[in-house]
């Protein structure tokens, strides 16, 4: 019961949160007063009541990608734990399931984007893949070296081995690591540097251009989904750069929730002092965080 509400409910009811803390900060960097912090919510519960309209263009492909998106993204929350718990559904070489889970709901939101026959969501869905294919090997490398430095192919084992001992003697592969999976966190939630998700301008949109043709509760699952990923990336990596000691206690979850609300503020505050890098220099950024895992395997390799 205790895992159901850690790993399942309270992600349902606090990821939409997320992006209302990053705007926040945002604003108050900028001096502005912003949205409301729970402008998400808002935005769900009206969609959630409108009608949805389909150009005579699209198949069943178009309607079909924003739930199959959110099914697998939610099959994913599941899998990944916080605050020491053990995940609901959590074996042995789980961490590959959830890489082809999100590459599952990325396939369908490129699927529907292209079904819609738009010069403009083509490219969105060719940029989102072609990044998507930089991030996911630094990523499943990342989670390759923490497999090896805890022994452990499962999710759950590995997040709930890292402590604080671990981190005495291996600080430079848990930093790598960390700062990798930082950079496929912005990349995956199309933060800046990588895309710019208030922008207005289709020629320099990832994400945003390839669901300009959903509404209604289509875009709500849409938002949910994306909300939802932010969760699960942040929720990785907060317990990587906050390990616990390896028990479960209150105290352990009050400081992975406090690590998500600091990784949304952390987030905000990069958008606010950056700009979008070029998108040529995208993929050198991911090559960055590459390298980063592969140097965190090599170290961890040469201390076994």
């Amino acid at each position: 019961m205790t895992a159901l509400l850690v790993n399942i409910l309270l992600p349902l009811i606090l990821a939409p949160l997320l992006p209302g803390i990053i705007n926040r900060t945002k604003a108050v960097m900028a001096g502005r007063k912003g949205q409301p912090l729970f402008q998400l919510y808002y935005d769900l519960w009206k969609l959630l009541r409108k009608g949805a309209v389909y150009s005579r263009t699209t198949s069943w492909v178009f309607r079909a990608g924003p739930m199959v998106a959110l099914a697998a993204v939610l099959t994913a929350l599941v899998i990944v734990p916080l605050g020491g718990s053990s995940a609901p559904l959590h074996f042995a070489g789980d961490l590959i399931l959830l890489a082809y889970l999100m590459g599952l709901a990325r396939f369908f939101i490129v699927l529907a984007a292209l079904d819609t026959g738009s010069a403009f969501e083509g490219m969105g869905a060719s940029r989102e893949v072609t990044f998507a294919a930089l991030a996911e090997p630094a990523f499943l490398l990342g989670l390759a070296a923490l497999a090896k430095l805890t022994g452990s192919l499962s999710l759950t084992d590995i997040l709930g081995g890292l402590t604080w001992q671990i981190w005495s003697f291996g600080a430079p592969e848990l930093a790598m690591v960390a700062a990798a999976v930082l950079i496929v966190f912005l990349t995956e939630n199309s933060r800046i540097p990588v895309d710019d998700p208030n922008t207005h301008l289709e020629l320099t949109m990832i994400h945003e251009v390839m669901v300009l043709d959903h509404s209604g509760p289509d875009f709500a699952f849409i938002l949910y989904g994306s909300a939802m990923k932010m969760w699960i990336l942040g929720a990785i990596l907060v317990q990587i750069v906050l390990p616990g000691t390896g028990a479960v206690s209150p105290a352990h979850l009050g400081v992975s929730l406090a690590g998500m609300i600091g990784l949304a503020v952390l987030v905000g505050m990069v958008e606010s002092v950056m700009a979008r890098l070029r998108m040529v220099r995208v993929p050198q950024l991911l090559l960055t965080a590459c390298a980063f895992s592969v140097l965190a395997i090599i170290l961890v390799l040469r201390r076994s």
